[in-house]
């Protein structure tokens, strides 16, 4: 079997990347949002002392959720992988600072999900996304 070049390796593990980490918010924010429901989230973050609760709590949960699965399609990559490296970043900031990186309270999983999603606001979502189909279809309309 032939191997790909770099070049051609690129769009498949962008395709990858995308779906690891899309589906790990995704998930997270479907526990969030069908398992504890708006009012479990805001009191799980009112007990974690996040700033608003009752708005940043349903925020979250939605944003996890429908920007893990616009991640694994590759929608609107980049502004959805902005928004849930800040959703990371706030999460450790907030609720995990301290704890170390490893451990039961440990941040690894918030440093990982977020340093994912910044790799996908630098690097786009590939060839093998909606949004380059998208590009494609439109490039194609313009006559380009």
């Amino acid at each position: 079997m032939r191997a790909l070049s770099s070049e051609r390796r690129i769009d498949p593990a962008l395709a990858v990347l995308r779906f690891a980490v899309g589906l790990v918010f995704a998930a997270h924010g479907y526990q969030k949002l069908f398992e504890f429901g708006f009012s479990g989230v805001t009191q799980a973050f009112t007990q974690m002392g996040v700033p608003l609760p009752g708005v940043t709590g349903p925020f979250i949960a939605c944003l996890e959720f429908f920007g893990g699965i616009a991640l694994i399609l590759g929608v609107l990559t980049s502004l959805f992988a902005f928004l849930l490296a800040c959703d990371m970043l706030g999460a450790i900031l907030l609720v995990k600072q301290g704890s170390g990186l490893i451990g039961s309270r440990g941040m690894e999983v918030e440093v990982l999900l977020m340093l994912g999603a910044v790799a996908l606001v630098l690097s786009g979502a590939g060839a093998l996304s909606v949004d380059a189909t998208i590009s494609r279809r439109a490039s194609a309309a313009r006559g380009n």
